[in-house]
Parts: C-alpha cells; sequence; structure tokens
C-alpha cells in the first residue's frame, strides 16, 4: 500500500537504501553471513514470558521467517491487510515482524501492556485482520485478553499464540518451529518502489486519543541509517537491546539497525537489573541501548563500561525535556549517543563529544553523521509559533493513515503543506549554543516508562467510576511521570478498571500506598 506519492527528494536521500526493504536488508545479512549467531532470547525469559530462550543463526531465522509467512498467507490473509502482533522483547516478535513483511501484509506491534481497551481502539482504526500473542506475560494470559480482543474488532479473523497451550479457538504457533519444510512464499509484486509501501503501523496518543501512524520501508531505513552512522555501530556488531519493539523508537534504534549490519541482537524483556547486568558482562556486546535515565545508573554501577566490552551506549530519551545538560559518566572509551524521541513522529540522533555533554542540534537541518562530508540527511526541526519542535524529513510520514483518515471524526496523524508534523514537545533556543531545548512533554500528554496516556481522558474514566476519586500524574527520574491515584474505596476501583481491560499502568496507579502493618490493620 502506497499513501500518497513518494517525493523525489526521500529517493535521493535514500541513495542505495532507496528501494531495499526491511526483508531486503534481512536477506542481505542471511546470504552474507547464514551461519553467524542472529538472535538471542532474554536469559530470564521463562520467568517472563514462559519457555525456555531461544537463539537462531541468520539461517535459521530466515527458515522461520519463511515458516511464518506461509502460515499467514495459508490461512487466506491478502496483500496490505493489517497483522498486530504482541509478543515482548523476545525472538518471536522479530521473526513475527519480519515474518508478517515478508508475506506482504502490513505490521502492526501492539505495546506489551496494552490490554482489551487500547488493542480495540486501535485495531478497530486499522481494520486488523489477525492477532498474534506470546502465551503470557507474567501471570497474564494474553491468549485469552486475545480472544477477547478479537470478539470486539470485526474484521479480526484470526488469533494466533505462540506458547505451549493455546486456548481452543486460537491457532497455535509454536509449532511451526518444529516445521521441517517452510511453505513457499512467492515474492510479492509490488507497484512502483517497493520500499515506499507502508511496512508498520504505530500508534501515537493526542488529547483526542490514539492516532495511527503508518511508516514505509523507506522511512524505518532513513531513520535507522542515521542511528547506525551517528552511534557509529560497525558492520557485524553485536547488540544488546532493553527497547520494547512495539513503537517506531523501538524498531528504528533496535531491529533496523541490526538488519542494516547484519550482526547479532540479544534481546532483554522489561527490565532486570541483574539480569541485564549478568549480559553485560559476557563481554560479547558492543553496543548497549538502554532508556535514557537508565544510562546513568547502569553506568554507576560499573555495568557500561570497557572492562566488558561495551564500545558505545545508545540512550533512548522518550521524554527528551529530562536529558541532563550535565555529563553521564566519564568513561571516555564508551562512546554516548543520545536519541531524542519525539513520541511517533520522529527522533534525533547526537552523539556526546569528548567533554560528555549532550551535543547541541540547532533548528534546520540534521544530518549523520553530523558534521561529517558526505552526511546523510535525516532530519529538518524547525520552532512552531506556538513554541513547539516540529520535525520532518525522511523519516517522517506525509500522510495520515488509513487514507482519507483526515476527512473523517477520529484523531489522525497531521503533516502540514510543508512536510512538518508538530510534536506537541515545548521548546527553547539555548542563547549561548543555540541549540534546540525540549522544555517540557506536550500538554495533557503523560509518558510512563515509554507508554503515552491523554490525562484527561483517565481521569474523566476514573471520575466516571467513583466521581470523587483523584489521578495525577508526578514527575519521575526513571520513567518520566508516574500514575498516583486516590479513592475512597482502592480495591473497587483497580476491579473496575481491569474489568474494562486498563493498562496495568493505570490499575496500579490506584494500589494501596500505605506501609504493609497500617493496610493490614485497616
Amino acid at each position: 500500500m502506497i499513501l500518497g506519492q513518494t517525493s523525489p527528494q526521500q529517493m535521493a536521500t535514500a541513495g542505495s537504501a532507496g528501494r531495499a526493504t526491511l526483508d531486503d536488508m534481512f536477506r542481505r545479512a542471511v546470504a552474507r553471513h547464514p551461519d553467524t549467531l542472529a538472535l538471542v532470547d532474554p536469559p530470564d525469559r521463562a520467568a517472563a514470558i514462559g519457555g525456555a530462550p531461544r537463539r537462531f543463526t541468520f539461517a535459521e531465522a530466515d527458515r522461520m521467517v519463511s515458516v511464518i509467512a506461509g502460515r499467514l498467507r495459508r490461512m487466506g490473509l491478502q496483500t496490505d491487510q493489517v497483522v498486530a502482533f504482541q509478543t515482548g522483547n523476545t525472538v518471536e516478535g522479530v521473526l513475527t515482524l519480519l515474518g508478517i513483511l515478508r508475506a506482504g501484509l502490513i505490521a502492526a506491534p501492539l505495546p506489551l501492556l496494552w490490554r482489551k481497551a487500547d488493542a480495540v481502539a486501535a485495531l478497530s482504526q486499522v481494520g486488523a485482520r489477525a492477532l498474534i500473542v506470546c502465551g503470557r506475560v507474567g501471570d497474564v494470559d494474553l491468549s485469552e485478553h486475545a480472544m477477547h480482543v478479537a470478539a470486539e474488532v470485526f474484521p479480526i479473523r484470526y488469533v494466533c499464540a505462540f506458547g505451549s497451550k493455546a486456548p481452543d479457538g486460537v491457532v497455535p504457533f509454536d509449532e511451526l518451529f518444529e516445521t521441517d519444510k517452510p511453505d513457499p512464499v512467492h515474492a510479492i509484486e509490488r507497484a512502483v518502489n517497493p520500499a515506499a509501501h507502508v511496512a508498520v503501523i504505530t500508534w501515537d496518543v493526542g488529547p483526542d486519543g490514539l492516532i495511527p501512524v503508518a511508516r514505509t520501508h523507506f522511512e524505518f531505513l532513513a531513520a535507522s541509517l542515521g542511528v547506525v552512522l551517528e552511534s557509529r555501530i560497525e558492520q557485524g556488531a553485536k547488540i544488546l537491546s532493553s527497547l520494547a519493539q512495539s513503537s517506531f523508537a523501538g524498531l528504528a534504534v533496535t531491529v533496523v539497525p541490526w538488519l542494516l549490519v547484519g550482526g547479532m541482537l540479544s534481546l532483554h524483556q522489561a527490565f532486570d537489573a541483574a539480569t541485564f547486568a549478568a549480559q553485560c558482562d559476557g563481554g560479547q556486546h558492543s553496543h548497549v541501548i538502554v532508556p535514557g535515565p537508565l544510562a546513568t545508573r547502569l553506568a554507576e554501577a560499573g555495568i557500561l563500561t570497557k572492562r566488558n566490552g561495551v564500545k558505545a551506549v545508545i540512550a533512548a530519551w522518550r521524554a527528551p525535556e529530562r536529558l541532563p545538560a550535565a555529563p553521564l559518566w566519564r568513561e571516555p572509551a564508551v562512546g554516548l549517543a543520545d536519541v531524542q524521541v519525539f513520541g511517533e513522529a520522529g527522533l534525533v540522533v547526537a552523539r556526546r563529544g569528548s567533554n560528555g555533554k549532550p551535543a547541541p542540534i540547532a533548528f534546520g537541518s540534521v544530518t549523520a553523521p553530523r558534521g561529517a562530508p558526505g552526511a546523510v540527511l535525516v532530519a529538518d526541526l524547525s520552532r512552531t509559533d506556538s513554541g513547539t519542535v516540529a520535525i520532518r524529513g525522511p523519516m517522517v510520514p506525509r500522510f495520515p493513515y488509513p487514507p482519507g483518515a483526515e476527512r473523517g471524526d477520529a484523531p489522525f496523524f497531521e503533516v502540514k503543506d510543508d512536510g512538518f508534523v508538530d510534536t506537541g514537545f515545548p521548546c527553547r533556543v539555548d542563547l549561548d549554543t543555540r541549540a534546540m531545548v525540549v522544555t517540557g512533554p506536550p500538554p495533557g500528554i503523560v509518558s510512563v516508562g515509554g507508554y503515552r496516556f491523554a490525562l484527561r481522558d483517565l481521569q474523566d474514566l476514573t471520575g466516571h467510576i467513583e466521581p470523587e476519586s483523584t489521578l495525577a500524574a508526578l514527575p519521575d527520574t526513571l520513567t518520566g511521570h508516574r500514575l498516583a491515584g486516590g479513592a475512597g474505596n482502592r480495591d473497587g476501583m483497580q476491579e473496575a478498571l481491569l474489568s474494562r481491560g486498563l493498562n496495568p499502568l493505570i490499575v496500579d496507579a490506584f494500589r494501596d500506598r500505605r506501609p504493609l502493618e497500617q493496610s493490614t490493620a485497616a
């Protein structure tokens, strides 16, 4: 599916990647290094998701991608239909993404903590035809949740699940790992430029609700090329990432760079300090990708050092207003690149200099590597009349999704005539460096560890359940914000939120915060 027309400027900027799809990049890596270890599961997978950790060479991963693609086509799914998946940071997530794309379908990754309310709203907007989940996350059976979602989203025809015990009515996918021979998958013929077709849909949040954002192969490759060049990720690099694969940033900073360099991608599920330290201690990861607020603490704990073989750290700031002006740590042998993430609109990467401070990013053209001859244009930044960051460039979508969404009542991804997208992040210009400084989150939007919420919607919902209840967003060093709720009947509020299929972060906001002895006595 092509949305509008691909800009000649975009095609010129793309260079050799102008016609390459994400599957093309993967196939090239397979051809170069078929027997090289490519994908590694989190070592604590059994506790977090279930099942023993898996490891795949490029050849083994390629076979699984074809198996998944063949199964999806045999189920009757047609080219450019939307397939959603909710698998967490596991090898299944990466393989499913690539399998969906190889089948000529559009992939729609869902955040792991989304439950029925968010999933139904999102998948109804894009007319998803199938939903693939991992068996469970913690004690939650995602297969059961997926069945409830499918019951309310009419276009969904299939619910599929990895895991050893798929319930009745769910198509088991774990058996695909035992398939000896994949179904043949014929190449999908694409009109015009294959890379200009929609590859992945993610969701942003605005004051009026969820906003689907559709990106082409080219747009993902353009963003990730900037990450690779500015962060100096070499060919064959061994990457360890704790970023979720359910957002533009998660994919553009983790999965697509891995495709570009053809190295090894090790995954970390959620965050567990001891497990992450053990993964780093092996000395086999040259590049480590973590949320920005964690970078300092991990460095102070002695985890992100040259002694562990780490060459560079890539810190993703989903709340760019919290990017500190001071050095994060003094480890000159370990490079550090900051990724400022502006929701689902775009991102900007800047490697820090020898002083350890964030590199200044001026309004105007942003290239990678910055300041180098022949650098690639990755973004163009401006400040709107209302004082917010606007972004355009080869990574930024130019059209809303679904086609014609701008003529409906639902919120849509709005692009100005000049190609700029208003991110909503307030900003100012530093008088000394003339750099862009983000000063706060978009009004009314709360970010909790990468999950974005429209605060007014949450307050209206909880107020409807219990009129005297309160819900506030408090600043938090690690997560950006944290939700804190008050209600006369906390247990009743949590039960009501659970029954409506709300995100666990919202439900947990109403937990009893009194000391254990007080709550027990009560």
